[in-house]
């Protein structure tokens, strides 16, 4: 009897991969599409055509295109969070001011390595539906949580001069985001541009 399950229980297994693999597929197409073309230019036909399945096993996984929107933004937050997360995780017994370097190195890598059109994206985007919206809202509010509480921490240090956070922290992501339409990883194999836009970037955070 046990072997019989066992038996029944690999194919099942193998098969759950397979559509959480295919799944996965389509959802990184979607965020490729979004990033490069924003949610109007985004259809249906092109996520399909790309991952070359029909439409109709589209439609399987995600019965409308906010369905695939809603969970394309959803694995943008997790893998953007993940990948600040363990920056700062790298940078947990440092200065604020080093730890504030790293998250900002580190959302730099994000814009230009692993979402290279994201910064443009959120920068100057397209009209969203209300539901996706307050999706951006909460996403944009967790991912700033992590940066605020580093700034705070320098800021009771004594080590950050920042009158406004608020306003610090707004001038700071217009600096990434736009830093992530011209700076090309391949054309800085040294990482100096790189280096130079997290020194500058800091700068609106420390004393003078």
């Amino acid at each position: 009897m046990t072997s019989t399950v066992d038996e029944d229980a690999a194919p099942a297994g193998r098969a759950a991969r397979r559509r959480d693999r295919r799944k996965a597929e389509m959802i990184a197409t979607a965020l490729q599409i979004l990033s490069s073309s924003g949610y109007q230019g985004m259809r249906f036909e092109d996520v399909a055509e790309r991952t070359d399945i029909a439409k109709a096993t589209l439609y399987h996984y995600f019965p409308s295109k906010d369905a695939l929107v809603s969970a394309a933004l959803e694995k943008l937050t997790a893998d953007v969070l993940t990948s600040l997360r363990e920056a700062l995780d790298t940078a947990a017994d440092a200065p604020p001011a080093e730890q504030l370097r790293v998250l900002i190195a580190a959302q730099l890598h994000v814009l230009t390595v692993l979402y290279p059109e994201v910064g443009k994206l959120f920068s100057f985007p397209a009209p969203w539906p209300s539901e996706h919206s307050e999706a951006i809202k909460t996403m944009r509010r967790r991912h700033d949580r992590l940066f605020r509480e580093v700034i705070d921490r320098g800021i009771d240090s004594g080590s950050f001069d920042c009158p406004d956070p608020s306003v610090a922290l707004h001038c700071l992501h217009g600096i990434l985001n736009h830093a992530s339409i011209w700076l090309r990883p391949e054309a800085d194999p040294d990482h100096r541009t790189r280096d130079a836009v997290v020194d500058e970037s800091l700068r609106l955070f420390l004393r003078a």
